[in-house]
């Protein structure tokens, strides 16, 4: 599973003119599924962006993270981030899982940061979403963790 990681001071999710999810502060976080993910992936990917330490503290050091700040997540579903370009400029999805094993393992990921204390607010799978949001730094990041993952990478 991949994870392309925002903080954010506010970000909103709209699904047909509706808000279906909102935060104030803290990540905005785009869940990639690959094929071979599966439930083991979603719990260690939600613990690595709960405790991700991309918060400053009283010294201007990033060492906080969400548990730390109490800030929440809004989390949006985005196949595209196994997009393959490699051959030509039209992205191949094939590493990307399945759209039923997709919808559950970020629903697992959803619930996992539930779990661990943090707000999580969501997109709408397979929906058409507009994302806004204000990138606080900006700071941004990508995390992966599963089988895929080279070996020293973030995850491994």
């Amino acid at each position: 599973m991949r994870a392309h990681v925002q903080r954010v001071s506010r970000a909103t999710v709209t699904v047909d003119g509706r808000v279906t999810g909102a935060i104030d502060g803290g990540l905005l976080v785009l869940v990639g599924v690959a094929r071979g993910d599966g439930p083991t992936e979603a719990r260690r990917l939600a613990e690595k962006c709960v405790r991700l330490r991309c918060f400053n503290d009283a010294a201007g050091a990033m060492n906080l993270s969400l548990l730390d700040t109490g800030g929440a997540m809004l989390a949006i579903s985005q196949f595209t981030l196994y997009g393959d370009t490699a051959k030509g400029h039209r992205p191949s999805f094939v590493a990307a899982a399945p759209a039923e094993e997709a919808a559950a393992l970020y629903a697992a990921f959803c619930s996992a940061v539930r779990e661990l204390g943090v707000r999580c607010e969501e997109g709408v799978f397979r929906a058409h979403m507009d994302v806004s949001l204000v990138n606080d730094g900006p700071v941004t990041l990508l995390l992966e963790v599963g089988a895929a993952t080279p070996p020293g990478e973030a995850g491994a």
